[in-house]
């Protein structure tokens, strides 16, 4: 008995588990997909509006929630209203107010807020710097440096979450970070570095985007990638839910300050449509879901702001896309943007900022090979190239093993 009742607990994980490998798959095709039109529109179609792309996919965000919804009500038949329910009372549950706040308000309006505009700059501030780093580094360093968040993110890991130091993990993320280096820099040396030439009428355009402040270039990707290692990690101390096999949720997830007063979560489950059938957990990644759509609204609402301040700086001249085939291209970037960055938050809260860090190293492998396959940087391949890719492919499934190895435990 004992066993089939552990069984059959097991297997929603099992169920989770096996859809994240499948979402796994999807982002990585996404991101690469996404790279390729992006690296199309701005050369290719000659669209370089670096800041407007950036708020165009991350607005974009803002459809996770609704698309998820009508998934859901026609999948189940159930109202929308049941799933919002759903979501408030988990907010309830996981946001909880300090005891001297606990009369203030059933609901925590003014965490959450200050929650969605604070990891909108988290996600927002990284990128943004990449965006400006590439003008004035190679992309070479720039990558290097970029995939180095995944080292950042197992050390503000370790440190946030009070983890003890584990070997294998340590060396799975450094042999990571070195075989993205390794890729970066194998494929580069067998070319030389030397910028196309401009079309006509564009010599600015190609100022701009010339290497012109190498240390400054490098020094903003650091930034930029210790930024995004403590947003993966942040986003699942205080967002994420607690099923992360790499964590123990009884002590190392940490809830914001918890209050005593149960009876504002008692009233929110009383909001939940009566039903003869027991109260399901939340449908796979419907609470991240949530809070990228609340990014993705927030990037929306905030971030066109810069857009005339950069036109009139003259730092990026705001035009339009010429015509119908570059919005097109934009649209794609937007979508695979959009499943990119909501698989990304699903992950986080299922495998946690170590694995989903170095997963995403994976990417670079993906891009390498869609390079050479339709890219045509076949030149590009080296065996320091191949060499590191193998390294990351590796590295990601020691940590994927060692990951099931824990959970079976």
């Amino acid at each position: 008995m004992d066993t089939e009742g552990q069984s059959s607990a097991d297997a929603p994980t099992r169920v989770v588990r096996r859809l994240a490998v499948v979402l796994f798959v999807v982002i990585l095709l996404a991101f690469a997909i996404q790279s390729q039109l992006t690296q199309y529109v701005q050369t290719t179609l000659g669209y370089r509006q670096p800041f407007f792309l950036f708020y165009a996919v991350h607005s974009s965000l803002l459809v996770m929630l609704p698309l998820h919804l009508l998934y859901l009500v026609l999948v189940t038949k159930r109202s929308p209203r049941y799933f919002l329910a759903m979501i408030r009372r988990t907010l309830i549950r996981q946001l909880r107010a300090p005891i001297s706040e606990a009369h203030a308000s059933p609901f925590p309006t003014q965490r959450l807020v200050h929650l969605i505009l604070l990891f909108t700059a988290g996600i927002s501030t990284p990128a943004l710097l990449w965006y400006i780093a590439v003008s004035l580094s190679s992309i070479s360093d720039v990558t290097a440096l970029w995939n180095t968040n995944a080292f950042f993110a197992y050390v503000f890991a370790v440190k946030i979450f009070h983890l003890s130091w584990q070997p294998t993990k340590l060396i799975a993320v450094t042999a990571a970070t070195v075989g993205a280096a390794a890729v970066v820099y194998g494929g580069s040396s067998s070319v030389p570095d030397t910028p196309e030439p401009a079309p006509e009428g564009s010599a600015r355009t190609a100022a701009l985007i010339r290497p012109t402040a190498p240390l400054l270039g490098d020094l903003l990707t650091l930034v930029a990638s210790i930024t995004y290692g403590l947003y993966q990690v942040l986003y699942k101390k205080y967002i994420a839910l607690p099923t992360d096999p790499e964590f123990d949720p009884a002590e190392d997830y940490d809830r914001l300050p918890a209050s005593e007063n149960e009876d504002a979560v008692a009233v929110e489950e009383a909001l939940l449509p009566s039903s003869d059938h027991p109260l399901s957990p939340l449908p796979f990644g419907l609470y991240a879901n949530f809070f990228t759509s609340a990014i993705g609204l927030c990037t929306l609402a905030l971030l066109w702001i810069p857009i005339p301040i950069l036109h009139y700086l003259d730092l990026e001249h705001f035009k339009l896309p010429g015509n119908i085939f570059t919005v097109g291209v934009i649209a794609c970037i937007a979508m695979t943007g959009v499943i990119f960055n909501g698989g990304l938050m699903i992950l986080l809260g299922i495998w946690g900022p170590i694995i989903t860090s170095v997963g995403n190293l994976m990417t670079i492998v993906l891009v390498f090979i869609s390079d050479v396959i339709w890219g045509g940087a076949v030149q590009t391949v080296t065996i320091w190239s191949a060499i590191g890719a193998s390294i990351i492919v590796g590295a990601f499934g020691v940590l994927v093993y060692d990951m099931g190895k824990a959970g079976q435990e």
